[in-house]
């Protein structure tokens, strides 16, 4: 029997999908009577064309506007047409364990982050063709409820989770493009390998689509943040291949210079095979994408050994390497029309990575996406999805013999109420919380909240 606190996160979910029912379409278009005047009558032959002219800037809606200070009076409008963009980016919410994990007592948070995200197209500019500069600043706040639930994943991943920090520069790079997109190649600090390698259409984005990081991320790839070097190819228009190296060593307020070009060479490489198919359907093309992925870390690690009646020999390994695959496709689509993503897709994960010294030898994930499941709600989005980090024999069978896995089951649901607000429910079943069979398994609920300013 669910507990009040339990049923009453049930009952918010389900007032949130009847709320979202009866919301206008974030996406529908202003009636006639809105529409700014720019059609003229019809002209006979015999007259002259009438000369062309400028379009009026668009006066600012807040329903059906993409940011929500707007065009800045058409400056922005200007300087994205000259090169320059500006888009700053707040995350937040209330997320709260309600039952199970480690604790319940005031375990609650508003976690949340702001992005400052700055690009300059040298292109645009005609400086340089191909080319661009990007810049990311980030405010974190909070910590979220992981400790509070004793888990492995994070409940709320990334949006908060990086603690209480000032304004710091987290991502930079330069990119260069040649032979129509073709080719890229990114340097820099790359910030983080997810951002590039292990993406996913419907399990990637922790601010819009699923929120545990087990279903934004394998959690096999060893998360790099940090200098490096970045190509992709595109062989065919349905096929690529890309890899880095990256520096795994920067800390967060700093550089990255001096551990990068400093001290031991620890660069980890990823590589990644993808395929990006278009299966044909009755209602037109049926977007896929299939990846496959290794990488190599150079780092020392030890290995899980105890002997000799409990006295531990540490061991330590140099080099480590794993692979991984995942795949996203949709599956059936409600209407023809190529532009429109509503209707069904599915998508999965495995990893796998040495159990002898690492604590994570297997996972998997699986779920679901359906987009404008609701009438007149054609861009919210209803997810599910289930994911397993297991613990490797070799660290039960020397460290933890209660170790076991932990499961994550997430449901979602992202309503669009205008172009630049987006709320979305959400509710976690954690199972084994720390890959325990000691775990209470826990229930957490959030509410998400997005803005584009």
């Amino acid at each position: 029997m669910l507990s009040p606190r339990t049923a009453g996160g049930a009952w918010f979910c389900a007032s949130m999908l009847c709320f979202a029912s009866v919301l206008p379409a974030a996406d529908q278009a202003p009636s006639a009577a809105t529409q700014p005047a720019g059609g003229t009558p019809s002209q006979s032959a015999a007259e002259p064309p009438a000369p062309a002219t400028q379009p009026a800037e668009p006066s600012y809606n807040l329903a059906t506007t993409p940011k929500l200070l707007g065009t800045w009076g058409g400056v922005r409008t200007e300087l994205e047409k000259a090169g320059f963009s500006f888009a700053p980016v707040l995350i937040s919410g209330y997320t709260q364990n309600m039952r199970g994990g480690l604790n319940t007592e005031n375990a609650h948070d508003v976690p949340g982050i702001v992005q400052y995200n700055f690009e300059l197209d040298f292109n645009k500019m005609k400086l340089v063709p191909g080319g661009s500069f990007f810049i990311r600043a980030i405010q974190t706040w909070n910590d979220g409820v992981k400790d509070d639930v004793g888990s492995i994943s994070t409940p709320t991943n990334t949006w908060g989770s990086s603690g209480d920090n000032e304004i710091l520069v987290d991502k930079w790079w330069w990119r260069q493009r040649w032979f129509d997109d073709r080719l890229e190649l990114r340097l820099g600090k790359l910030q983080n390998i997810i951002d590039l390698f292990d993406v996913n259409a419907y399990a990637a984005n922790q601010y819009t689509k699923f929120s545990n990081s087990f279903l934004v991320a394998n959690p096999i790839l060893p998360s790099t943040k940090g200098i490096g070097a970045f190509v992709r190819f595109w062989a065919t228009d349905w096929m690529y291949v890309q890899a880095a190296a990256m520096d795994p060593d920067q800390r967060p307020t700093r550089t990255g210079f001096d551990t990068a070009f400093h001290g031991p060479c620890h660069f980890r490489g990823f590589w990644e095979l993808g395929l990006t198919p278009q299966w044909p359907s009755a209602k037109g093309t049926m977007p896929g994408g299939y990846r496959f992925g290794t990488w190599y870390d150079p780092k020392t690690k030890q290995i899980f050994r105890d002997s000799l009646g409990g006295v531990r020999f540490p061991r330590y390994n140099t080099g480590d390497m794993g692979f991984y695959m995942n795949f996203d496709q949709l599956v059936w689509k409600e209407n023809a029309n190529p532009k429109d993503k509503q209707g069904l897709g599915v998508f999965g994960r495995y990893g796998y990575a040495h159990g002898e010294y690492n604590r994570l030898e297997h996972f998997w994930s699986l779920g679901t996406q359906y987009e404008g499941l609701l009438p007149t709600r054609d861009k919210d989005t209803l997810g599910f999805g289930v994911a397993q980090a297991i613990l490797s024999r070799q660290y039960r069978h020397e460290i933890n013999s209660r170790a076991d896995r932990e499961t994550v089951y997430e449901a979602y649901y992202a309503i669009h109420v205008t172009p630049w607000l987006q709320i979305t429910p959400d509710v976690q079943v954690i199972t084994n919380p720390g890959g325990t069979k000691d775990g209470r398994d826990s229930i957490v609920g959030s509410l998400r909240l997005r803005i584009l300013f």
